[in-house]
């Protein structure tokens, strides 16, 4: 295998050429609508297998994918890791640090949805033994390729908006009643709740677009009856550059706010609704090579608006153009990373990052205290 670490610059070694084989663990939510999906567009990818002991679900696969091949269990990937070329792991966040780490020692690079682990300390300790066996560590924190983001990033990176003092991202939703599972349960070791989830995504947009974290201070409830794990929670982040993030996470919002509200010493930013490619993947329909302008496009009426002075609500600003979503540029990375052509696109110590604002949230809420990180 070639392997390029953790980091963002590759290892020595040859140019591979692909496809590379792809064995999915996991085929729920994120598996069949997420990873599955974008993996069969990816140019230099193949699903090879797939990892689910729910027969229902293994007949999904094959429908889905009929040359597809079938395990019950990760542990039956082991013995023949040399034939595949990647482990995509998609299955509960419980799972994943000792998935990776015995994909990792079979000598197969990995990709993890986030969060990699519960907790940071596990994070690096992936990390350091994926760049000891040489080999790719990866996270799928899929919503640094959303189209509002590629939009503000655009528009920080350019100076459109001035000195960027405050940015608010929101990710709420209107879901009175508990769905159960392990995502809302109240069990440390599921690693559920929207902290981890819902919040990882924020944490991990608000570092890249503004960098490391200084301190976090927190607010998180359990707001639904029957609920377990917090299901309606604020993030605040000072920056080390002063940048101040405030983050919401929720699924008990009965008036959905703007997805990002960015103010600086210019303009302003604001931009309403969730980026189209979840609802576009979950409805069946599929991003294909070659026609990669087509995907992720939103209408018009739901660009944001770039002004200063007067609300958006009233027709303020002029409205800026959103970028095309961009799911498949993941795994199009994630291919050049494995051929030796490219860079590792979201490392193990940026995730590890995420999480140690994330462990900091959590005990702030806990203990209603600011923490230095």
């Amino acid at each position: 295998m070639t392997g390029t670490g953790t980091g963002t610059s590759l290892g020595a070694g040859p140019v591979r050429e692909g496809p590379f084989r792809v064995g999915l663990v996991g085929y729920g939510l994120a598996g069949s609508v997420f990873h599955a999906p974008l993996i069969a567009a990816t140019e230099g990818l193949t699903l090879d297998t797939v990892v689910t002991s729910n027969a229902d679900r293994q007949q999904q696969a094959r429908d889905e994918f009929p040359d597809v091949r079938i395990a019950a269990t990760p542990d039956e990937l082991w013995p023949r890791a040399d034939e595949l070329d990647l482990v995509v792991i998609a299955s509960p966040n419980k799972t994943h640090v000792p998935i990776a780490t015995a994909a990792l020692k079979a000598g197969l690079p990995v990709v993890v949805d986030k969060p990699i682990a519960g907790t940071a300390a596990d994070a690096r300790e992936l990390a350091a033994l994926a760049d000891e066996r040489g080999l790719l560590l990866s996270v799928f924190q899929n919503r640094r390729w959303d189209n509002d983001f590629l939009t503000l990033q655009k528009l920080v990176t350019e100076g459109a908006l001035g000195d960027v003092y405050r940015f608010e991202s929101r990710f709420e939703r209107w879901r009175p009643e508990p769905k159960g599972g392990w995502r809302e349960s109240g069990d440390p070791a599921e690693v559920g709740g929207l902290l981890y989830d819902l919040g990882s995504h924020v944490v991990d947009q608000a570092l890249v677009l503004f960098g490391p974290a200084a301190s976090v201070y927190a607010e998180s409830d359990v707001r639904r009856a029957g609920a377990e794990a917090d299901d309606d929670t604020f993030i605040a982040i000072t920056h080390t550059n002063g940048v101040r993030s405030h983050l919401y996470v929720s699924a008990t919002t009965a008036q959905l706010g703007p997805r990002f509200r960015t103010l600086g010493s210019k303009a302003g930013y604001v931009k309403y609704g969730l980026d189209p490619q979840e609802a576009a993947l979950r409805d069946g329909e599929r991003p294909v090579a070659g026609k990669e302008k087509e995907w992720g496009v939103e209408p018009e009426e739901l660009w944001g608006r770039v002004g200063s002075g007067e609300s958006p609500a009233t027709g303020g600003g002029t409205p800026v153009p959103t970028l095309p979503g961009a799911y498949p540029s993941y795994y199009a990375a994630v291919a050049a990373a494995l051929s030796g052509a490219g860079q590792n696109p979201v490392t193990a110590l940026e995730a590890a990052a995420a999480l140690d604002v994330l462990e900091g949230a959590r005990r702030s809420a806990r203990e209603n205290v600011t923490v230095i990180l």
